[in-house]
């Protein structure tokens, strides 16, 4: 009888098409069971999935696919995050409409997650470019509209020049456009934004109950919510009207401020330079700093500058003159725009009075010893107060709510709590996007779109290359419309909504994703929801999953939930690396998913890129790994191949001999650790490392030891592989007899009691150098393991007739003789 070879484009081709005909991973409803909802972040459709994308789905994969062999109910659906500017951008080069592009891509990406054998659920596929997705979108809108969470406001936008759209703060990185890289300027525009500053408190104190979240990200979450408990403290202004108010959280240092800081922006400037000859020159700073990003402009290493307006605040507790600043690194959204400047105890402070030449007055001096002067460097430890009227002496901790209650009492302050977390800004001047549900009506203002007049559809007719307009503003027809209150004319708005909308959003839809009549079936989702695994890149951790955050528990206060948090456990994959870089086709170091399932199949895809690396740790991509993946695979295909005809009548299993005990333990050492591995881990690497040892150990077992000991373990091997390499092990399960598939089966338990060691393997040293190994009973005496090493004829000869200076033994791992 010749061998049968592992040959993966037939057999994958065959078991992906059984599959899809028999349905076996259509989404069950029933309610014995327990529900597990498994997903993977949806990607957006630029037309070729990358070997991060064959990570990311086969991470989710292995657990979908375990989670129904343990008995769950699963819910692992795919779609399509599938409005952007990388669609518009390509029609504009292409002279072609997005949506053609969109599809044509979403049906090509979609072939390629079949090919590598992804257990999705396709009839729950949601597009968020379909009317029947983007409706709902604008439902959500209005909700957020009618709870005043959605408003409209003239205000400083980030602008990128290349894409001619706005940016959220979270969307510019290191000064420039998340999606070009090109530099980003501000602009004045209305937009629209929705108060996600309304949950600040809620989304910071919620991340304690998220004990399945790497902590990395919710740190990442916290330092971006940002929040600070401090004073507000009104200062004068020396002979102008009004008044400006400073946030701090140093209230203690009151008496050593030399100066007040504005932001460029702040309202008060036009004020107090109006009639100032340098009016000119000031309008010029401030026009330049404008030009930076926040964070070039906070950033730790960015030079801090600044202009004097040549006016003077008023000190609220000495009376004295404090000169008025402009500088960069004060922005008009934290806090009140304005901080006082405290040089001797803020080393940002220290480093901006040193450059301008201001005064430097130190108010708090070390418990022990006094500060040497001048200062070189800001002291910003702890101490008592110093020339600090009647607060002086008081440990400068205390002082902090001392003075503060003091202001209070005065009328000159008053204790807040700010964010640096800012509204969400989600209005785009771009196509491809969902549009807003706004009307406006010269006779009845701001209108709400009707729900039964919903979805608000894009036109196909516009002009996309119209700077700093809107594609929507081109069609004259989709602009003029009827102001649903009055049924006077109205003009539509033409801004569409940032992508993000889609996105925080899209989880809840896949449970109901056919529903017509509403956008998910509240009773439905609260049975699947919260997602019990949510797997996808770090990078999203201050976008998107805040975002989702921020819908769910406006969802949850409007009724239609019964849970505040979207995702209960999250993991979040490494990136692949070659060549030491992050793939790319910019760098020229992209692996095609295809060319590896071409080659090797997508068994051999998956393999190799579970077991490279933990799933959290960056992958390396390696050319002889991948090989070694397939021979793996290869040889686990000869072993089911050279024995599926003992399957044909099986044997009882007989352990009773040394041989049998240990592939006995072996396999149900290996059932534990894979088990645990992925549902507790989530180490698909070390689960599959111990399937490895035990392919080992099956090679191992003599011909003479018994039948069904050995067939009991290569039918775990292939219960053990299967969510890991899914078309391989249904092709081995069928030639070991099986008619049903393996992806039906129930997830293997292994039994304590066979991990209970009666013989322990001993390595025998002699002068440090393994000589041979023996096995012993449990039990056996440590004088009689010593004789039964020297009685080894291997051990004998390395001794050579030596006299013996000592012989340790290592409960239950070597023994150790120095000759």
């Amino acid at each position: 009888m010749s061998e049968r070879k592992y040959a993966p484009g037939e057999i994958e081709k065959k078991w992906q098409e059984q599959w899809e005909t028999n349905g076996i991973y259509k989404t069950k409803e029933a309610t014995d069971n327990p529900y597990f909802y498994c997903l993977e972040m949806f990607p957006y459709p630029s037309g070729r999935l990358h070997m991060g994308h064959v990570r990311v789905y086969s991470i989710g994969d292995v657990v979908a696919r375990f989670k129904r062999m343990q008995g769950f109910n699963v819910l692992h659906p795919m779609g399509w995050d599938a409005f952007g500017m990388p669609a518009e951008n390509a029609a504009i080069k292409n002279k072609s409409h997005p949506a053609p592009w969109t599809y044509d891509n979403i049906d090509f990406m979609r072939k390629q997650q079949k090919e590598l054998g992804v257990s999705y659920d396709w009839d729950l596929e949601v597009t968020t470019c379909r009317p029947d997705y983007y409706k709902w979108t604008q439902w959500l809108f209005l909700l957020f509209y009618k709870r005043g969470l959605a408003y409209k406001k003239k205000g400083a936008v980030n602008w990128c020049p290349e894409c001619a759209t706005v940016l959220a703060n979270e969307q510019v990185e290191e000064g420039c456009c998340w999606r070009c890289g090109t530099e980003v300027v501000k602009k004045d525009l209305e937009q629209w934004y929705l108060r996600i500053t309304d949950y600040a408190e809620r989304l910071l104190t919620d991340l304690d109950k998220l004990s399945g979240w790497p902590e990395r990200v919710k740190t990442m979450q916290r330092n971006w919510i940002g929040k600070s408990n401090g004073t507000e403290i009104i200062f004068g202004i020396d002979k102008h009207d009004g008044l400006i108010t400073v946030f701090t959280t140093r209230p203690d240092t009151l008496y050593g401020v030399t100066y007040l800081v504005l932001a460029p922006e702040h309202p008060v400037i036009e004020r107090i330079t109006r009639k100032s000859k340098k009016k000119a020159e000031i309008q010029a700073f401030i026009e330049e700093v404008r030009k930076k990003s926040e964070i070039e402009r906070t950033s730790v290493d960015s030079e801090k500058i600044g202009m004097f307006t040549g006016e003077y605040a008023i000190h609220p507790k000495t009376g004295d003159p404090v000169p008025i600043w402009i500088a960069n690194y004060v922005l008009p959204d934290y806090g009140t725009g304005a901080v006082m400047g405290v040089p001797a105890h803020d080393q940002r402070d220290f480093e901006f009075a040193t450059k301008y030449n201001l005064p430097i007055r130190v108010v708090i001096q070390p418990e022990a010893g006094e500060l040497q002067l001048p200062l070189t460097q800001a002291y910003t430890e702890d101490g008592r107060l110093v020339d600090s009227d009647k607060f002086t002496g008081l440990p400068n901790l205390e002082a902090i709510d001392v003075i503060s209650a003091n202001l209070e009492q005065e009328g000159k302050g008053e204790r807040k709590t700010s964010y640096r977390l800012r509204d969400w800004l989600i209005s785009r001047q771009r196509y491809w996007g969902c549009p807003i549900p706004i009307v406006y009506c010269d006779n009845c203002g701001t209108q709400p779109v009707p729900e039964d007049q919903l979805p608000v559809l894009l036109p196909e007719q516009v002009e996309f290359e119209v700077a700093g307009k809107s594609p929507l503003a081109t069609n004259e027809n989709f602009v003029h419309t009827t102001c649903p209150s009055c049924g006077g004319h109205a003009i539509r708005e033409t801004d569409t909504m940032d992508t993000f909308i889609d996105s925080s959003w899209y989880y809840m839809r896949y449970p109901s994703a056919k529903k017509n009549d509403g956008p998910f079936d509240t009773d439905v989702v609260n049975r699947w929801l919260p997602v019990d695994k949510y797997i996808g890149g770090i990078e999203h951790a201050v976008l998107h999953l805040l975002y989702s955050r921020f819908f769910t528990k406006v969802l949850f206060d409007a009724g239609l939930v019964n849970f505040e948090e979207p995702f209960e456990s999250l993991l979040t994959q490494g990136m692949v690396i070659k060549e030491g870089a992050k793939m790319s086709k910019s760098k020229g170091n992209v692996v095609s998913p295809e060319d590896i399932v071409n080659k090797y199949g997508a068994d051999t895809a998956r393999l190799f890129i579970l077991f490279a690396a933990p799933p959290d740790r960056d992958l390396e991509w390696n050319d002889q790994a991948v090989e070694g993946a397939y021979r793996f695979l290869g040889r686990v295909f000869r072993l089911v191949d050279t024995h599926s005809a003992l399957f044909a009548n099986r044997p009882a299993i007989n352990v009773t001999g040394s041989d049998e005990k240990r592939l006995w333990q072996q396999t149900h050492y290996a059932i534990k650790k894979v088990t645990e591995d992925i549902s507790e881990r989530y180490q698909f690497n070390t689960a599959i490392s111990a399937v490895m040892e035990l392919v080992n150990a099956v090679y191992a077992y003599p011909e003479t030891a018994d039948k069904g000991v050995k067939l009991n373990a290569i039918q775990t091997v292939i219960l053990l592989l299967s969510p890991i390499v899914p078309h391989i092990t249904e092709e081995l399960w069928r030639m070991v007899g099986h008619t049903d598939s393996v992806h039906q089966q129930d997830w293997p338990v292994f039994d304590p009691a066979a991990l209970v060691q009666d013989e322990i393997e001993y390595a025998v040293q002699v002068n440090g150098k393994l000589r041979d190994r023996i096995v012993v009973s449990k039990d056996t005496a440590e004088d009689e393991i010593k004789e039964l090493a020297m009685k080894s004829d291997k051990v004998s000869e390395a001794m050579a007739g030596k006299p013996i200076k000592k012989c340790i033994v290592v409960p239950g791992k070597l023994v150790n003789i120095v000759v």
